[in-house]
Order: structure tokens, then C-alpha cells, then sequence
């Protein structure tokens, strides 16, 4: 007689080889989110193009329809997700404030166990599109001609060689809804985000030390957007000796009705040419 045959079916279930299960990314990887639908929907992009943007960007789907934003790290730790909603418009829910996924499996967890909160391990996150840095499958072009930190530099032309260093050109802008649909458009840059004007830090900025960096903050009345990241770009250069850039792209460009709005890179690249 077989071991098999003389242990419990529940034993036996325990004792059953379990299938290798995929990344949690992977699990969650989809076109369907009302991002996706929404970006294809109002022309910033065709559906082609955000099926690419999803596997570059491993976007998932929450069961609600929210879009997750997967924060992946160079080793290709999933560090975090924020979970997110938008309108028909392609413009955020307001209705609907984001989530981290790490918070969600939190309360999930503890409402099961409570006494293990003590132990419970804290998060920790990097800018939206990190992977890349090591993944991206086509070297991008390095940088002519570097300037001053406060530089209006082009989105069709970026600077490309020349300096105490070469790599490829990194641009941070402020949402991930941004870095999805300008790297579709301009993949002169290798797009990432920091998630939110107050979510960037000089420590987040230390991966990207290899490369030419420039960082392309919101534009508001006051400069409050730009100054911020500033200051931080002068504390990532003092503490890691990084080559980074604040474009002043749309200080310079845009109307003060476009700054009343707070408008980004895509509300001034993109909305004209729709």
C-alpha cells in the first residue's frame, strides 16, 4: 500500500506539490482598467499603443476597474501599487481617492491576525517606471550639449551627449498617468514619475545616478511646483553627484490661464494635437 493511500484527503492536499505561482505584477497585468480605456477612448493614445505601455509599465487592474500603478524596483522588487480611477474624460476620480495595494493586503491580513501587527514589515517605494532603467530593451540616445539646471530643454529634440557622462536621458514628471502617455509619444525619453509633487526625494533619484536626468515638474501661479523640485534636484546633485536638470519648459511656455489650471506635460504636448 502507498503512503499516499493511507493519509486524509486533507494531508494529502498539504502535502500536494504546489504550482509555481507568478509574480504578483503579473497576476494583475491588463489593458481593461478604466485608464487604459479612457486614454484610448479620448485619442491620447491608440489601443496598440497602451497594450505597449502596459507590458512596459506592467499596468494592472483592480476588480473595481481602478488602474494599479505598480512601483517596481531595479531588482525587480515589487516595492508597492497605487491603485487609482479616472473618468470617462481620461481624468482622475476625485470621488475615488487612491489606495496602495501594500495597505489593502495590510488590512486584510491583521483582520485575520491582529496580534501580528508589531511584526509587520514597512514599505518602502521608488518612482513609477524604475524597472526600466534596467530592462528597457533599446539603448536610448545620450546627451549633446547640457546647459544650466534651470534649461528649457526640447521634448522632440533632448540633450543627447556631451559632459562628465553619457547614459540615457531620464525624464520625471509628476504623475504616472503622464510618464504612461509621453512615453508613447516621445520615447526620446525614458519616462518615470514620481507619483505626486510632494512623493519625489533625492533618495528616490539615487538609482538614476548612471544617467542624465531631468526632471519636468507641473506648472501652478506661483512657481510652488518648480521650486520644490528645485531644491531637491540642488540636494540629489550635493549628496550623490547627480547630472540633473529642472526644465523650465512650461514656466516659460505657458499661458496664465494654463498655470491657473495646473497643466502638465501632456495637457501642453498632447491636448493641441488632438
Amino acid at each position: 500500500m502507498k503512503i499516499n493511500e493511507i493519509l486524509s484527503p486533507s494531508i494529502r492536499q498539504v502535502l500536494k506539490p504546489r504550482r509555481q505561482e507568478p509574480p504578483m505584477w503579473q497576476q494583475r497585468q491588463s489593458c481593461d482598467s478604466d485608464f487604459c480605456r479612457a486614454v484610448v477612448a479620448n485619442g491620447y493614445m491608440t489601443r496598440e499603443q497602451m497594450q505597449e505601455a502596459v507590458a512596459r509599465y506592467r499596468l494592472g487592474c483592480s476588480r473595481s476597474g481602478g488602474v494599479i500603478f505598480w512601483q517596481i524596483d531595479t531588482l525587480e522588487q515589487t516595492c508597492d501599487g497605487k491603485i487609482m480611477y479616472y473618468r470617462p474624460d481620461c481624468h482622475r476620480d476625485h470621488q475615488r481617492h487612491p489606495q496602495w495595494v501594500s495597505n489593502l493586503l495590510k488590512r486584510q491580513f491583521l483582520g485575520r491576525f491582529p496580534e501580528m501587527a508589531p511584526w509587520m514589515p514597512e514599505t518602502h517605494h521608488c518612482l513609477f517606471g524604475t524597472h526600466l532603467l534596467a530592462t528597457h530593451p533599446h539603448p536610448l540616445p545620450v546627451w549633446r550639449g547640457v546647459v544650466s539646471p534651470h534649461a528649457e530643454y526640447s521634448i522632440d529634440s533632448p540633450p543627447s551627449q556631451g559632459g562628465a557622462r553619457g547614459g540615457s536621458p531620464i525624464a520625471v514628471v509628476e504623475a504616472e498617468k503622464t510618464a504612461v502617455i509621453m512615453s508613447a509619444h516621445y520615447p526620446q525619453y525614458l519616462w518615470l514619475a514620481a507619483g505626486g509633487l510632494t512623493e519625489l526625494t533625492a533618495q528616490k533619484l539615487f538609482p538614476l545616478r548612471h544617467h542624465r536626468i531631468v526632471l519636468f515638474p507641473d506648472t501652478d501661479t506661483d512657481q510652488t511646483a518648480y521650486k520644490r523640485w528645485y531644491t531637491i534636484a540642488q540636494e540629489a546633485r550635493r549628496l550623490y553627484d547627480l547630472d540633473i536638470h529642472v526644465s523650465s519648459l512650461l514656466e516659460r511656455r505657458a499661458t496664465a490661464a494654463q498655470k491657473q489650471a495646473k497643466i502638465d506635460l501632456v495637457d501642453y504636448c498632447l491636448t493641441a494635437k488632438r
